[in-house]
């Protein structure tokens, strides 16, 4: 089988104990025999844990957690998600209290958000944490507290409780919460939504998708399985005859969560389709692709099938 190797850091493989390459966010792939059992060592850089696993039929069903499994027809992505830190010392990067919770943000072996007050809570946070800036803000006339880490926001309520967790571009605060993120899409979409809030939750009220630019023609295809997947105006890569069962399209593609180009070897198999590669979850770090095509016509699109 056809092995990808992908890390989030740029790092070296080993397999049962041979210097085999450099990983790093770009594929490239080895043959592994299931049944041989191999012994796959990934070492990173920057003083970062090394990580280490078996190749073989487990690792296909039940991943570390620290991997991202992708099943492809026949062939299998293997994605370093993260590594731990070499320096375990508890380095305390920001500290504040708000509403009667003491709220830290620390850095062990990882980063990870502390609030205690009535409860107690620890949440692991992305590594952007280690630059952290609390602020505090309103909505709908209650204090929230704002945790950022770059452009990602966590928002702590007056009860300790986190109830938001995303990257936004844009976050404003008043009579409800309104937040702008950006999609990595070939439209650079981004998402509009609005929340109300009533003091222990935050309620989507209203939602829209706004592509900023068309995408280019070799990869339309692309950018209307993303739109799909954003909520965005898709109906508008289809033509006449399709349009009319646009509705139809979220229930025949199914709960995918990702678009991704498919590997070299299928476009071996199948020649220049003008496919993607849609990713469904199995588990939270198990995923399954499969590959969907389309026909133009015209520049629209006619017809939308899975490639077998």
């Amino acid at each position: 089988m056809r092995f990808y190797f992908l890390s989030v850091k740029p790092a070296i493989l080993k397999l049962n104990g041979l210097y085999v390459g450099g990983v790093d966010l770009f594929e490239r792939h080895v043959e592994i025999d299931l049944q041989d059992n191999v012994l796959a060592e990934i070492v990173p850089g920057e003083n970062l844990q090394p990580v280490n696993f078996f190749i073989n039929e487990r690792l296909l069903t039940n991943p570390p957690s620290f991997l991202d499994v992708y099943l492809l027809d026949g062939e299998t992505l293997l994605y370093v998600r993260e590594y731990g830190n070499k320096n375990i010392k508890l380095s305390v990067l920001g500290q504040t209290r708000f509403c009667g919770n003491l709220v830290t943000v620390f850095e062990q072996g990882g980063v990870y958000l502390s609030v205690e007050g009535e409860k107690y809570s620890l949440t692991p946070l992305p590594a952007r944490f280690v630059s952290v800036k609390f602020e505090e803000q309103s909505i709908n006339g209650f204090p929230v507290l704002c945790v950022w880490g770059g452009n990602a926001l966590v928002i702590v309520s007056q009860n300790g409780e986190r109830i938001f967790s995303n990257e936004v571009e844009n976050a404003q605060f008043g009579g409800t919460l309104n937040t702008v993120t950006r999609f990595e899409t070939c439209t650079c979409a981004k998402a509009l939504c609005e929340y109300s809030y009533d003091g222990s939750k935050l309620t989507l009220v209203s939602g829209k998708t706004e592509e900023i630019k068309p995408p280019d023609k070799n990869v339309l295809h692309f950018a209307f399985f993303e739109s799909v997947l954003t909520c965005g105006n898709f109906a508008e890569y289809l033509d006449d005859g399709l349009k009319e069962k646009a509705g139809l399209l979220k229930e025949f593609l199914g709960e995918y969560v990702g678009v991704t180009v498919p590997t070299e070897r299928f476009y071996a198999e199948h020649g220049e389709e003008r496919a993607a590669g849609l990713v469904y979850p199995r588990t939270n770090n198990l995923f399954e692709v499969k590959y969907f095509a389309v026909d133009l016509t015209d520049g629209k699109i006619s017809n939308v099938y899975e490639v077998e």
